[in-house]
């Protein structure tokens, strides 16, 4: 069986007591980051074989990870934080499990954009999930078709290219668009900014930006 486990996405206690039990019990663990994962896995007692499964690798081992959970091994996925598949490696690996008849279990768990978009104070009744940005070829396109949504958008940005994108929605969704990003979900120094995009723009522009984003923007009236 493949076991997909959420991680916390800042706060080691937000993960399940579920999610530690399997992770205990399963033969290997698989992981986007070893060193990242590892500090989790020290703070639980997890004492288990950890392999790295990132988006360089993941085209490269699947048909060997598959091989394994054949012959009746038990493999747990982790990825540095949230949900695997949720903008992070996953889909091929449980896309190959499910073509070769191998269980797939997926737990519940953390996954940042929940919370960003629970706590925005925008519509959340029907909301579209876009992950990150493309970065130069087909942005324009993306942009403009974004443009016309009216359900609640949810992105994932860098802290680096966060003011460029606020720019770019700016120019394609208006200045005076309700938004809101939120930074270091669950950790020590959460922020939660709320205002129009050109305010939050005009925030963040004048400060050192650290952590992980999520960007929630109102969709089109």
């Amino acid at each position: 069986m493949l076991y997909i486990v959420p991680s916390p996405i800042g706060n080691l206690a937000d993960i399940t007591f579920r999610a530690v039990d399997v992770l205990k019990s399963v033969d290997l663990i698989l992981a986007e980051d070893t060193r990242t994962s590892s500090v989790l896995l020290h703070h639980y007692g997890i004492s288990k074989p950890v392999s790295p499964y990132h988006q360089h690798n993941e085209h490269k081992i699947a048909t060997h990870l598959v091989e394994q959970l054949s012959t009746g091994k038990t493999i747990a996925l982790l990825t540095d934080a949230g949900t695997p598949g949720i903008s992070d490696p996953a889909f091929l690996l449980v896309r190959a499990c499910v073509q070769q008849d191998i269980k797939v279990e997926c737990l519940p768990g953390a996954t940042a954009f929940v919370p960003a978009l629970v706590n925005s104070g925008l519509p959340i009744n029907s909301f579209c999930f876009e992950g990150f940005l493309p970065l130069k070829k087909g942005r324009q396109t993306f942009l403009k078709r974004m443009a016309e949504e009216e359900r609640t958008m949810v992105f994932y940005e860098s802290p680096m290219r966060l003011v460029k994108t606020l720019h770019d929605f700016i120019v394609y969704f208006g200045a005076d668009r309700q938004c809101c990003v939120s930074r270091e979900l669950t950790k020590k120094f959460e922020e939660n900014k709320r205002g129009t995009l050109q305010e939050v723009h005009d925030y963040f522009n004048a400060k050192p930006v650290k952590g992980e984003i999520v960007i929630v923007v109102a969709g089109k009236e």
